[in-house]
């Protein structure tokens, strides 16, 4: 997600304008509402096919459509740009979108990972912090659903890098990295593949520095699932949805000779994306300092990816 201080500087925009390349459905599901919570304006939508985008903007409140990504990236009339792309097409638009800009402006690059501005999220780490759980030493996490129809969808598209590692996996990577505040030191993972060579499940160990690892299941054959635990060395917290939390879901903190502790999943608002959105747009405001930048947060996770689809090829029959 990358953004600019907009028209006149940062500090003078009042209303945010947001720009969406594409019109995937997580942009009309998650992005779009989370944008209106956060007071934003979703200006305008790029897509290569200009009735297919003007149809999506009329039927989700989009103010335009514009033809051409090249040419929403150059529009002036946009002070954010969301990007919702394939796994294949992040590098090559983000890259364009972020050398137009900041050639200009210095402008700042998020991932789409918005669960680290969650309230959740603070609130864990903050428990963590204090020690509640002792030394935390072991993390399992699961990002699973089910494809019903993959015939024709993306993530089933070697060409277009898909597959459950890049599109699910990639979030217990990064709760991992969060939480460790580390680099990984070692990987292995297992999978099971399409006839295309995509995987559609895989189960695996990052190791990280002191001994500490995560364990991790991702694919598109299961049930929805999310659910992740973090083992420390006087108890556990148990998250029912660390990535993207509901109003119906919980964390669960249980300490040896205490009777567990409930605490709500989603914090004052009502959708995920919005903590994010509200940061990014007081920094094009000029309000905040920004954190959580890609510059700081993307390598590593890429190199952990990296490894453990190499390892996952390595054990296939």
């Amino acid at each position: 997600m990358p953004a600019g201080p907009g028209e006149g500087g940062g500090g003078s925009v009042t209303t945010v304008r947001w720009g969406i390349l594409g019109t995937a459905n997580i942009a009309r599901r998650s992005f779009l509402p989370a944008v209106r919570e956060a007071g934003g304006e979703a200006a305008a939508v790029g897509g290569r096919d200009a009735e297919r985008a003007g149809r999506w903007a009329r039927d989700n409140g989009v103010g335009r459509a514009v033809v051409g990504y090249q040419n929403l990236v150059d529009d002036p009339g946009v002070d954010a740009l969301y990007i919702p792309l394939p796994n294949a097409l992040h590098g090559e638009w983000t890259i364009r979108a972020v050398l137009a800009v900041a050639r200009e402006t210095g402008t700042p690059l998020w991932e789409a990972f918005v669960f680290p501005f969650h309230d959740q999220m603070k609130r864990v780490t903050a428990l963590l912090g204090a020690g509640v759980i002792g030394e935390l030493r072991e993390i399992q996490s699961d990002f699973h659903f089910f494809m019903a129809h993959p015939e024709g969808n993306i993530r089933m598209s070697a060409d277009l890098a898909g597959g459950a590692l890049n599109d699910v996996g990639c979030y217990p990577v990064r709760l991992a990295r969060e939480l460790f505040a580390a680099e990984h030191t070692s990987a292995w993972a297992a999978a099971e593949y399409d006839p295309g060579g995509v995987d559609t499940a895989l189960w695996g160990c990052l190791g990280f520095p002191g001994s500490r690892r995560l364990l991790l299941s991702c694919g598109f054959n299961l049930a929805e699932e999310t659910f992740s635990r973090l083992l420390g060395t006087a108890g556990q917290i148990n998250l029912t949805n660390p990535f993207h939390p509901t109003a119906q879901d919980r964390f669960e903190v249980c300490v040896e000779g205490r009777e567990p502790e409930i605490h709500p999943g989603a914090g004052p608002n009502q959708h995920s994306f919005t903590p994010a959105i509200q940061h990014i747009q007081a920094v094009v405001r000029g309000e905040e300092e920004p954190r959580q930048l890609a510059v700081d947060t993307s390598l590593g996770s890429a190199e952990a990816l990296q490894d453990l689809a190499r390892s996952a090829a390595s054990h296939t029959p």
